[in-house]
C-alpha cells in the first residue's frame, strides 16, 4: 500500500530536548525522518519514521546525499527543518533544492556572515563598531591603525565564540590564522554585553527578553563560568526594544524570524542607556534559553522557529511572554565549562538544586558518565543551571553563589579507559 503521508526531514545534532519535536508535528500523520549525529540520537523520538546518522550535520554534501536517499525511500520531502545555528544554511540550501517552504539562503546569510550582517546594520544608519574583512595581516594592521588597539578578530560564520581572538598589538598579528576561513576584524568595545531573545514579525517584536551576561562567551572558552540574568530595569528595556526593533528591521525587513541578538549596553554622559550592535542570529538562543522560555515565560521559541521553517503561522504569544513589563518573574542561567578536555569521564560532581535561592533545574553528569566531544558546544559542559526569581538582583545572587559552590571534576576518557 502506498503511504501518502507527508514526508518531513529534520536535521538535528542535540542530545537534549531543546526542541520538542513530537509536540510540533504529529508523527503518526506525517513520516518524520531524522538526519542526526550519533550524540543527537538522544533527542530523536521513538516515533521517528527513519533515522540516518552523519558525522556532522553542517556537512552539506553528506546531508544532501542522505536526504536524497530518504526521498528515494519515502518520497520527496514536504518540509525540511534545521534549527541549530550551524545548520541553518544547510537547511536553507536543501529547501531550495526540494522547493519546499521556509527560509532560503539569502535571508539566512545576512544572519550567518558577520561581515554581511554588520554591513546591513551600518547601511541602515545604525550604531555598529567599526569592522572590516580580515583578508590578511596587512588588512588587520591597516584597520588597527585607524581604529586603535586592541581589536577583535573572528570567523565570519563562526558560533559559540570559536576562533575569536583579542589582538592587543601589532606584534600579535603574525600569529593569527587568517587562511583557514573568512575572517572579520572589529574595533574592541569596552562595554557590557547583553543578549536579546524573542520573535520578530518583520515589523515589531512579538515576544522578547533582554539579559545581561555575567562574564563573557569568550571568557567561557578560557575556563570562566558564563551566566545571564534578565534585565528588569524599565529604562534599559525601553532602549533595548527600540534598538532591537531597528536592528531586526535592517536584517529581516518584512520577514518574521526568531532571533538571538547580542549588543553592548552602556550609558551616555547624561546617564541614559545606549545600545550598540554586536551580532544577531536568526535562531533560538543557546545554553538554557529554550528551557527558560518554556518553563518561566510559557512560550516555546523552538516551536516558533519550527513553524517558520515549515512556512506556517507563528504560534500565539501569551500575554506574559510579550514583553518584560508583563512578566512576574526574572529568569537566568549559568554554565560551568568542561572540567577536562572532551571527551572526558566525570569523577566528581555536586547537585545544586534544593538549596535556598539555588537553581530550580540543573543538568549535571554523575560520576562515571561521559561528557562527549560533540558539536553542540554549550550543551556538553561541566554543568548547566536554570534560575527564576522575583528580581534581577536576586537571580544574579543565585547565579554567582551557585558558580562559587559548584564542583565538578573529570579525567580524559583515554586515561579513564586505561584505568578501567
Amino acid at each position: 500500500m502506498t503511504d501518502h503521508r507527508p514526508h518531513i526531514v529534520v536535521v538535528n545534532r542535540w542530545r537534549e530536548r531543546y526542541a520538542e519535536f513530537t509536540r510540533y508535528i504529529d508523527h503518526a500523520e506525517h513520516r518524520v525522518s531524522y538526519v542526526t549525529t550519533e550524540v543527537g540520537t538522544g533527542s530523536v523520538p521513538a516515533e521517528a519514521h527513519e533515522v540516518v546518522l552523519v558525522p556532522a550535520t553542517d556537512d552539506l554534501e553528506r546531508v544532501r546525499d542522505e536526504v536524497r536517499a530518504l526521498a528515494a525511500r519515502h518520497g520527496a520531502p514536504a518540509a525540511i527543518v534545521a534549527l541549530k545555528e550551524d545548520d541553518l544554511l544547510v537547511g536553507a540550501a536543501l529547501r531550495e533544492e526540494w522547493d519546499v517552504p521556509g527560509p532560503r539562503q539569502p535571508s539566512q546569510i545576512v544572519f550567518r556572515d558577520k561581515y554581511v550582517m554588520c554591513r546591513a546594520v551600518a547601511d541602515a544608519g545604525l550604531d555598529v563598531p567599526a569592522f572590516a574583512a580580515a583578508t590578511d595581516t596587512s588588512a588587520v594592521l591597516a584597520f588597527a591603525a585607524d581604529s586603535g588597539w586592541p581589536v577583535i578578530v573572528k570567523p565570519r560564520t563562526g558560533s559559540s565564540s570559536a576562533g575569536v581572538v583579542r589582538v592587543d598589538g601589532p606584534e600579535e598579528v603574525g600569529g593569527l590564522d587568517l587562511d583557514s576561513e573568512p575572517m572579520l576584524v572589529q574595533a574592541f568595545v569596552q562595554a557590557p554585553i547583553s543578549h536579546v531573545d524573542g520573535v520578530f514579525d518583520g515589523r515589531r517584536l512579538l515576544a522578547w527578553r533582554a539579559s545581561r551576561y555575567l562574564n563573557t562567551c569568550l571568557g567561557f572558552r578560557d575556563g570562566n563560568f558564563l551566566g545571564s540574568v534578565e534585565i528588569d530595569d524599565p529604562e534599559v528595556n525601553a532602549a533595548v526594544e527600540r534598538a532591537a526593533t531597528a536592528y531586526l528591521g535592517a536584517l529581516s525587513p518584512g520577514r518574521a524570524t526568531v532571533f538571538h541578538l547580542e549588543l553592548f549596553i552602556d550609558r551616555d554622559a547624561d546617564g541614559r542607556p545606549v545600545c550598540r550592535f554586536l551580532e544577531c542570529g536568526a535562531r533560538v538562543g543557546g545554553a538554557e534559553i529554550p528551557f527558560l522560555w518554556r518553563e518561566v515565560h510559557g512560550f516555546d521559541l523552538m516551536h516558533a522557529a519550527w513553524q517558520l521553517q515549515l512556512g506556517r503561522p507563528l504560534p500565539p504569544v501569551p500575554p506574559g511572554a510579550a514583553a518584560p513589563h508583563a512578566a512576574g518573574e526574572v529568569a537566568g542561567w549559568m554554565l560551568v565549562p568542561a572540567p577536562a578536555e572532551r571527551p572526558c569521564r566525570i569523577t566528581e560532581s555536586t547537585s545544586m538544586t534544593g538549596r535556598a535561592d539555588g537553581p530550580y533545574a540543573e543538568v549535571v553528569l554523575r560520576p562515571g558518565e561521559v561528557l562527549p566531544d560533540a558539536d553542540a558546544y554549550y550543551e556538553h559542559v561541566g554543568g548547566r543551571f536554570r534560575f527564576r526569581a522575583a528580581t534581577g538582583a536576586a537571580a544574579e545572587a543565585a547565579v554567582t553563589a551557585t558558580a562559587e559552590d559548584f564542583r565538578v571534576r573529570a579525567e580524559p576518557l583515554a586515561l579513564s579507559t586505561t584505568n578501567a
